[in-house]
């Protein structure tokens, strides 16, 4: 079975350093969203290697501070699909970064907590 990550043509890749890339989303959630994705085939961040897990992160700073001087978000979203029940289709990971601007969405509360809808809004009376 063929990866889509591992299977990239080399001109979606507009970053990288030795152990992971970074590509824009193919069906992005907002401008500029953007997957920080390991060079070796593995489907969870918790088989990565410290090493990996390095290299990710200095790629997401350093994505964060090109989408900052790019497109200017007034905040980010970061997240990781680790595993079906998580919701994880493509089974590499992937870390997203989404760019988030003020008026997205009417009442941004709760952010990643929306997964389950249910127990996101914490805030409100019940």
């Amino acid at each position: 079975m063929s990866c889509v990550f591992c299977s990239l043509p080399p001109e979606r890749v507009i970053a990288q350093n030795d152990l992971a890339i970074v590509i824009r989303d193919g069906f992005p959630v907002s401008p500029g969203h953007t997957l920080i994705i390991p060079r070796r085939h593995v489907a969870s961040f918790f088989e990565t290697t410290d090493d990996e897990r390095s290299a990710m992160l200095a790629l997401l700073e350093s994505s964060k501070a090109e989408l900052g001087k790019e497109l200017h978000p007034h905040g980010y979203n970061i997240g990781i699909n680790d595993g079906l029940a998580a919701g994880q289709t493509v089974m590499h990971l992937h870390m997203h970064l989404i760019p988030r601007y003020e008026g997205d969405l009417s009442d941004p509360r709760g952010g990643v907590r929306w997964v389950i809808p249910d127990k996101a809004d914490y805030w409100s009376k019940r």
